[in-house]
């Protein structure tokens, strides 16, 4: 049964792929987070604009470990990348859940990769963890910003936005995995995704 073999190098290689896409467009996202809005924004457009390479990546997944590896990766890069070691955590958490939703569609059914990347994708709420409960140290290293730009990220981002922006993060990971199905039709056909 193709679900129970070992990640072979092809699988691997498509993890790589698809995490160093996604690393880049997380990236060219979190640049504009030097304006404060935007800060506060990201998990609005990083689960938007991911969502089609994930989508992609998603026709490619048909066994347990790929999901989560990506998402190890995705949250290693974001701790080497200065956000915080929250992202890996919490990223290999949501990629283990993950797993376990899209293989309860036997790797075939198209709304349970949506949901799989939702959940996934909350590697990025994490990253706001270090400002709800701990904005000192986390601005500490950010002081080149200025304490313009420090007490507007903080002003928006009181503790009780944590989970206001979990359930942002998560409808908008939905949102995008909808539209990655939506562009990538003829590839879930030819992958059989339904």
């Amino acid at each position: 049964m193709e679900q129970t073999k070992r990640l072979n190098a092809k699988d691997l290689i498509n993890v790589g792929i698809y995490t160093a896409i996604c690393a880049v467009l997380v990236c060219a996202v979190a640049m504009t987070g030097v304006i404060p809005i935007m800060m506060v924004l990201l998990v609005v457009f990083v689960p938007i604009i991911t969502g089609i390479p994930y989508m992609m990546f998603l026709t490619k997944v048909n066994k347990f470990g790929m999901i989560l590896l990506m998402n190890i990766l995705m949250g290693a890069f974001m701790w080497v990348t200065g956000m915080s070691y929250y992202a890996l955590i919490v990223g290999t958490i949501s990629g283990l859940i993950a797993e376990f939703i899209y293989r309860a569609g036997k790797y075939k059914s198209k709304w349970h990769g949506i949901i799989a990347y939702a959940i996934s994708g909350i590697y990025c709420w994490a990253n706001y963890f270090g400002i709800f409960f701990n904005s000192e140290a986390y601005f500490s290293t950010r002081q080149n910003f200025g304490q313009e730009y420090i007490d507007s990220v903080t002003k928006m981002l009181p503790v009780w936005m944590c989970p206001v922006l979990l359930v942002v993060d998560i409808l908008c990971g939905i949102l995008g995995g909808w539209i990655g199905t939506k562009v990538l039709k003829k590839h879930f056909e030819k992958a059989g995704i339904v």
